[in-house]
């Protein structure tokens, strides 16, 4: 048998392994092999108001924000994508007061909570977001994340952290098992009254493990990291401030 040939059933088996273990689970989403995106990425958004913006933000893995309401931007790195990390900084027209609404998610594979399902990177995740907003004239800090924003987690697994040691983790087994909470009607509207929101989990950088693009920002001494209160379990956040004049 030549060389030729057993590279050839080799990728026939290789091929054969990759079919049989994808159709073996129900991922809800699956990761490329290679990462993607710039570190750091710039962009001015058309939008109207009477005071110029400047943004910035970090999340593992992915955001949507909202102001006053209106969707305003979407992280530029695809959460499917493995190892999203990217920071954001974008410049953009609001009115004041301003309400800032986000949509925080960590990567999970399935309803699971759960990243590299099957292999033997099989584990729980982990979240965590900065993001501060200053007036892009003057440079004045408006504001940061930190314990005076509200976040409310609609989505955490799994019920218990040795799901991660299933063959087969699958959220109708009790140690998957994953709780939701209903999202609120108009949640990113400055009329909705987060009031019974938890204030935000505040964590610190050597919890969260910040990495690509982190370091590109110059954060404010205010500015912290925030999720709900487990990092690891909370998979989908939404956080909200209102900013004044």
């Amino acid at each position: 048998m030549t060389i030729k040939t057993l590279r050839v059933f080799g990728l026939l088996f290789t091929l054969t392994m990759g079919l049989t273990s994808l159709t073996a689970a129900s991922f809800a989403q699956k990761p490329p092999p290679n990462g993607g995106g710039p570190d750091l990425h710039e962009s001015q958004i058309k939008s109207a108001g009477a005071y110029k913006m400047l943004g910035e933000v970090w999340v593992d893995n992915w955001f949507r924000l909202w102001v006053n309401g209106t969707a305003l931007l979407e992280d530029s790195v695809s959460l499917t994508t493995e190892r999203s990390f990217n920071a954001e900084r974008f410049e953009f027209n609001t009115n004041l007061p301003m309400t800032l609404a986000f949509e925080f998610r960590d990567f999970m594979e399935n309803e699971t909570g759960l990243e590299y399902v099957g292999t033997r990177r099989q584990q729980l995740g982990d979240g965590g977001a900065i993001a501060q907003f200053k007036d892009a004239s003057s440079g004045r800090l408006l504001t940061a994340t930190g314990a005076d924003w509200k976040c409310l987690t609609v989505q955490s697994a799994p019920a218990d952290a040795t799901c991660a040691r299933e063959r087969k983790p699958d959220p109708s087994l009790p140690v998957c098992a994953q709780r939701k909470t209903a999202v609120p009607e108009n949640w990113t509207s400055p009329d909705f009254d987060d009031s019974a929101w938890p204030a935000a989990s505040v964590h610190s950088a050597r919890e969260v493990g910040p990495k690509d693009g982190y370091d590109r920002i110059t954060w404010g001494p205010s500015a912290e990291l925030i999720w709900g209160p487990d990092l690891k379990t909370d998979n989908i956040v939404y956080c909200r401030v209102t900013v004044g004049r």
